[in-house]
């Protein structure tokens, strides 16, 4: 054989196969970015952090966890008792009540082991084919569990995406879903991961499955498991102290976050946690929504259940921030995200970003990153929601209901301003504790859009829509007496004084003058003092005097214009029975992620932007 120099020479004998170098492997739909390890300031900076998650108390203790294992063996046992119990009552064979069966399997951060002290364990029970949802499940267990007196704070929630049972046993928080399956007898080791189990049944038992389908795919995907949860819990205690964890108002909750680490770890198989977490922010600062991310390829089947799929699906289409679930059939996990909760997650992504260049130069400590967001001194302008019920059981479900509905609110208001007015929807709410009433409170931020020219005398008139939003809310089908929701807009300067934790107390107080009492004052003329100055507040709230708006905004009232005479505080006193007081949250990645591909005002500098608002408890300026 000739070779390249012109001599003979012998071919180069290869390697035994034990030898030869193994191509690396390809983790998810990509290959790696970077194949690069921890250098020695990367693992003093993990060890810095890890130290920091330990110190907020991110850990739960031995005794806690011991609780936990205890907790779910008793509802294990509660199930099959109950399942056996339906089996005999139906006439089956001894043999078929012997072998009866429910199992209970845990998803989530629990399943993930991420969860921390005092967080609710995500579990699932699966019970056989006669063993139904709607009357079994949600009326017989129901039952039976509202005898034991360890369970309190009981639940029900039939009507849900996802149909669940919420209650807490023996103090730690349990969210129960239910699958029946086509099989007479449930084995102890059913493989979950298997597509069987997705045979004969309906699409909310395959939501119900899919959580720990879901689970299970994701720590078969990340490189090191290790590795993912601790990066996973940092990130997730990131998102909620800077006011982005929340999948019902918009946000991303913690599936989310974990399929957004999970494809990270992909990304990067080598990186430590320290490693990870600065790349996260680098990534997803520069990610180009509405590219999905997704962890594996996405599969169809036979079965015939729909999957995210935006060349089929015209609604997938509209999808902002699609993140895609392993497990068939695979979904958009973050489909309730919308332009206003994208854009503050983004901001929030560059903030990290920003910070994690400081820690890598040693201008940072790992705290700052974790710094709270300031909400209430980033607007200048709010909406207040109030939520009222006769006690606490009643608040409980009302709450969970006005709180599922705050992102329609979002969503209705960006489209009935067509973008231009700004919502920032704070996913935690607040309790006014002087209150003798059942109540909280959710505050949205408003701006307008930035960049949009403002014309003088230009108002955002979102009446219509706070209507709608409220017409939405009324249709609540568990409605009770005493509960009420009143919405209001209040200016920085007249937060109420229960939202910030060092008790700020604000100068002045937003007054509810109903409108029955200043058509009292405009038409009293015995008075002309009063009447002018009724006419001066009518002038100021129903003509919008822009100049004399900007001069005397601190002295806006609030107008609700059919519960006359009554605002929160009248309606807390007047329910019957009395109320219960409350009680009571670049350049390199640049080139990588190609590879894979406002200022808090209302002004334009002449005239001040103004929200109108009104509805039957919502009241306006």
């Amino acid at each position: 054989m000739v070779g390249s120099d012109g001599f003979n020479s012998l071919p180069t004998p290869s390697p035994p196969p034990a030898e030869q170098k193994q191509p690396p492997k390809q983790w998810g739909v990509t290959r790696p970015l970077s194949h690069a390890g921890p250098s020695e300031a990367d693992i003093q900076r993990t060890r810095d952090l890890e130290k920091f998650l330990v110190a907020s108390g991110l850990y739960e203790s031995a005794e806690e966890a011991a609780k936990r294992e205890e907790v779910l063996d008793r509802l294990k046992q509660i199930v099959k008792d109950w399942v056996k119990e339906l089996t005999r009552l139906r006439g089956y064979t001894d043999q078929m009540v012997e072998d009866a069966n429910a199992v209970i399997f845990t998803f989530g951060s629990y399943r993930l082991g991420v969860h921390g002290p005092g967080a609710d364990i995500d579990t699932l029970c699966i019970g056989p084919s006669y063993v139904s949802r709607e009357e079994d499940f949600f009326y017989v267990l129901h039952n039976i569990l509202a005898e034991i007196e360890e369970v309190t704070e009981l639940q029900p929630v039939p009507d849900a995406h996802v149909p669940v049972m919420k209650f807490k046993f023996d103090g730690i928080s349990i969210d129960l879903l239910y699958a029946s399956i086509s099989l007479l007898v449930v084995p102890d080791d059913l493989d979950i991961s298997n597509i069987s189990v997705l045979y004969n049944i309906d699409e909310p038992t395959v939501r119900s499955l899919n959580g720990c389908r879901v689970a299970d795919q994701i720590l078969k995907l990340v490189p090191n498991i290790e590795n993912f949860r601790t990066t996973l819990r940092c990130l997730k205690f990131w998102a909620k102290r800077r006011g982005v964890y929340s999948n019902v108002t918009g946000f991303l909750g913690g599936v989310n976050w974990a399929l957004l680490v999970a494809r990270l770890c992909q990304f990067y198989p080598n990186a430590n946690p320290s490693m990870l977490v600065s790349r996260f922010f680098r990534v997803y600062t520069l990610w180009r929504w509405p590219n999905p991310v997704m962890l594996c390829e996405i599969e169809d089947d036979e079965l015939g259940f729909s999957i995210w799929d935006p060349r089929k699906n015209p609604w997938d289409r509209n999808h902002l921030m699609p993140i895609i679930t392993p497990a068939y059939p695979c979904m958009n996990s973050s489909y309730n995200v919308s332009a206003s909760t994208l854009r503050v997650m983004m901001e929030q992504f560059q903030f990290g970003k920003d910070i994690c260049e400081d820690i890598e130069l040693n201008k940072a400590q790992w705290s700052t990153l974790f710094e709270p967001y300031l909400f209430f001194e980033s607007y200048k302008n709010y909406l207040q929601v109030d939520i009222i019920a006769a006690d606490l059981d009643d608040l409980r479900a009302w709450r969970g209901w006005v709180e599922s509905r705050l992102r329609q609110l979002t969503l209705m208001i960006e489209r009935d301003t067509c973008g231009k007015l700004q919502c920032h929807p704070y996913p935690h709410d607040y309790v006014d504790f002087s209150k003798h009433c059942a109540h909280c409170a959710f505050f949205m931020g408003l701006q307008r859009k930035q960049g949009e020219v403002i014309q003088e005398g230009q108002q955002f008139d979102i009446r219509q829509t706070v209507d709608e939003f409220r017409h939405q809310i009324n249709s609540y089908i568990y409605w009770k007496p005493g509960m009420e929701i009143y919405v209001s807009h209040v200016r920085r300067k007249q937060l109420p004084s229960y939202v910030f934790p060092e008790g700020y107390k604000r100068s002045r107080h937003i007054r509810l003058m109903s409108q029955q009492q200043l058509d009292k004052v405009s038409s009293d003329g015995s008075d002309g003092c009063r009447s002018d100055s009724a006419e001066r507040v009518l002038k100021r709230k129903m003509q919008v005097d822009l100049p004399e708006l900007e001069e005397r905004r601190e002295k806006t009232q609030s107008i609700s214009p059919q519960k006359r005479g009554l605002s929160p505080e009248n309606i807390c006193s007047r329910v019957a029975g009395g109320l219960t007081e409350c009680s009571s949250a670049m350049s390199e990645t640049m080139k990588e992620v190609a590879a894979t591909n406002e200022s808090c005002t209302l002004m334009n500098g002449r005239a001040p932007e103004t929200v109108s608002v009104n509805s039957t408890d919502v009241h306006w300026i």
